[in-house]
């Protein structure tokens, strides 16, 4: 990623960690305004390039950060800037989903996901580029961080180029099918697609109940586990009892991980087969449980199941 690297890069306060930062705000060696406006500088030096972004609003952000400086921290997302995916309500931002049918729409008020983000401390930055509903297949006008002409993914592309790129430490995506998974994968960031409905789903743009489910992106796996904290009540994991051992060794508590070749793996390239491959070796290395896992017949019809599902549910939720 030479193209995206500057001279100061891990020294702005932009280019650290969600948990990084965090720690700095706690410790009054960093205010939320500086980072605001680290992050704020990389836009400005980057969209042009990246094109992550539909809505942004400086002064807001920066006089919301002014405001939790003068405040006592309320938790680890505190002074710390998001993006939030533009099928998602937001309150003092339009929330257009990526169509032109709703241009200029301000809600009423925020998806709850944002407005927990917001009572935990967190500040918006603005809205990411989405395709259209989330849905329709034309390519969005954002590219992929490391190689513009390279695609960056799925509906979800501009909250992942915009985490990649560290414009902002986290940012708030939605996936139906491969809406959140694929463009985490192919921008490089940590793209958490939970269980339905942990994250509270009220206030996005709904295309199929039975499968509709907010996620988020990160540059680490705490810095995604301190949001979800955060906005879905889940329980911190002690990642210092994960790491503590020595590689090739069982940690305190060992990561339990399941390979899951899928009844469309035949349709898998050779290049991700040999990527597979090789998990299992590299996730026991660092100390985690691996066990292959084999599904039972009845997952044979699978993709024709979620195609069905996805179409009926689709058309009514935009009829």
């Amino acid at each position: 990623m030479d193209e995206c690297a500057d001279e100061d890069a891990g020294t702005a306060p932009n280019t650290w960690t969600l948990a990084e930062a965090s720690r700095r705000i706690a410790a009054g060696t960093l205010t939320s305004e500086a980072l605001v406006r680290s992050c704020l500088e990389r836009i400005a030096k980057r969209e042009e390039t990246v094109g992550a972004w539909v809505c942004l609003d400086a002064e807001a952000a920066l006089a919301t950060a002014r405001a939790r400086d003068r405040e006592t921290p309320r938790g680890p997302l505190h002074g710390i800037p998001f993006g939030v995916k533009d099928v998602m309500d937001t309150a003092d931002m339009p929330t257009e989903h990526g169509s032109p049918i709703y241009a200029g729409v301000c809600p009423a008020q925020d998806a709850a996901a944002v407005a927990l983000a917001r009572g935990a401390g967190a500040v918006l930055l603005g809205k990411t580029v989405t395709t259209e509903f989330a849905a329709v297949r034309v390519p969005p006008k954002t590219r992929n961080p490391a190689n513009p002409g390279h695609t960056p993914g799925a509906s979800s592309s501009g909250s992942a180029a915009a985490v990649a790129d560290a414009m902002v430490p986290f940012a708030f995506a939605t996936q139906t099918t491969g809406s959140l998974i694929r463009p985490g994968a192919y921008c490089g960031v940590v793209g958490v697609k939970p269980s339905r409905c942990l994250v509270n789903r009220a206030g996005m743009k709904q295309l199929s109940d039975f499968m509709d489910t907010v996620g988020i992106y990160a540059r680490t796996v705490e810095d995604a586990a301190l949001v979800l904290e955060a906005v879905a009540d889940l329980p911190l994991p002690d990642f210092g009892a994960m790491t503590a051992s020595p590689p090739g060794t069982a940690p305190k508590i060992a990561p339990r991980i399941a390979l899951c070749r899928t009844t469309a793996w035949n349709r898998a390239k050779p290049e991700t087969v040999a990527l597979f491959d090789g998990l299992a070796d590299s996730l026991t290395w660092a100390g985690a449980v691996v066990r292959d896992l084999d599904l039972p017949p009845d997952f044979e019809g699978i993709d024709d199941a979620q195609e069905a599902i996805y179409c009926f549910e689709l058309w009514h939720a935009l009829a």
